[in-house]
């Protein structure tokens, strides 16, 4: 199977490759020994993003505290 890299610089995947992957919208790229390696990220949802942010110890006023932040005018 092969890859086309479009016009636009796009890399067009055959089906054939796909079908190994189902439900898998997105992919992380990376180059490893001078080849591309695509590695599927599957969406863990908003409970994911919930532990993610409880692993970092991020709370409400912290959120807040950056909002004011970044609306701040100096």
């Amino acid at each position: 199977m092969q890859a086309r890299v479009t016009v636009a610089k796009q890399l067009t995947l055959p089906d054939g490759l796909l079908t190994s992957f189902p439900g898998v919208e997105c992919f992380e790229a990376s180059v490893e020994d001078g080849r591309i390696v695509l590695t599927p990220v599957r969406s863990g949802g908003l409970d994911a993003v919930r532990e993610k942010i409880a692993e970092l110890g991020i709370a409400d006023g912290d959120v807040q505290d950056a909002v004011a932040y970044a609306r701040r005018r100096d």
